[in-house]
């Protein structure tokens, strides 16, 4: 589940940016997500190829700093370049999680949205520091790209229903997260969300949080980094050896704030070629 990861830092940096306007980014990139269920799956062009795989490293970089920031608070870069570079090894390896690990990792980090949910309506938010304000359309902008590409559907015949559901999951925990914490503190740093649960009234649900964590980073990483080098460079292990070199760099050297745009650009790229594609195929046929 690539939303349970990048959630917990895309809300802070689009809070830094957007304030309470941040919710009409998640808004605005849900329905964007809707609509690729439409596109055509990328092509296997040297373009596409390049695109989908830097936008899917770029998503692995942002698992690596969720996982640094939250699990290993102490020395978070260089956890993070670790986790990237395990991942890439794994990947190596031919180590593939089974199905129903994964299925039963979403269910559970559906869960715990839930359990977010729940305590942040049951719990009197902090009182607002400032007002909503006027729409700021830029930062709406950013916000909706960097949630965009954890939303995007995977193929099959139920990715309208699956995207839909993660659109829906990632509006209501914006919402709840503004409502408790309100912006400022909800973008202070990557790391709100155990500001939120102090918030909510539920500091003792720390340890769990770290679960979370891992349940929504790694399995995640090992995934997207696994689902890139094989259809964006299927011809043999080193390109993925130099993509986790690469990836693991940049996440001991990157923000959170530049990889998530880097994987929000590189996934609008990925869909205007993909869109494209559909074109030329409609005017082809």
């Amino acid at each position: 589940m690539r939303l349970g990861g990048g959630l917990l830092v895309v809300l802070a940096v689009g809070a830094a940016g957007a304030g309470y306007w941040v919710l009409a980014g998640a808004v605005l990139a849900a329905v964007v997500a809707v609509f690729t269920t439409r596109l055509p799956a990328s092509g296997d062009g040297r373009a596409e190829r390049y695109v989908g795989g830097f936008a899917r490293l770029a998503l692995v970089v942002v698992y690596g700093i969720v996982f640094g920031d939250y699990v290993v608070p102490g020395a978070p870069a260089p956890a993070a370049a670790g986790l990237v570079l395990v991942v890439a090894a794994a990947d190596l390896a031919g180590l593939r999680l089974p199905a129903e690990l994964r299925r039963w990792s979403t269910v559970a980090l559906l869960v715990a949205a839930a359990v977010l949910v729940v305590l942040c309506s049951v719990i009197a938010p902090v009182p607002a520091a400032v007002g909503i304000g006027a729409p700021d359309v830029a930062g709406i902008v950013v916000a909706a790209l960097v949630v965009l590409p954890f939303l995007l559907p995977s193929e099959g015949d139920r990715a309208l229903r699956r995207t839909a559901t993660l659109g829906g999951v990632a509006v209501l925990v914006t919402l709840v997260a503004l409502v408790q914490l309100g912006p400022i503190r909800l973008g202070l740093s990557a790391t709100s969300f155990r500001d939120l649960l102090y918030a909510a009234d539920a500091g003792q649900l720390q340890p769990l949080l770290t679960v979370v964590v891992v349940l929504a980073t790694v399995p995640a990483a090992l995934t997207t980094f696994t689902d890139a080098r094989v259809r964006f460079a299927p011809e043999g292990g080193l390109t993925g050896a130099a993509g986790g070199i690469v990836g693991a760099v940049a996440a001991l050297l990157v923000t959170p704030y530049a990889a998530l745009l880097a994987a929000g650009f590189g996934t609008v790229a990925e869909l205007v070629l993909r869109a494209r594609g559909r074109h030329y195929r409609d005017a082809h046929d």
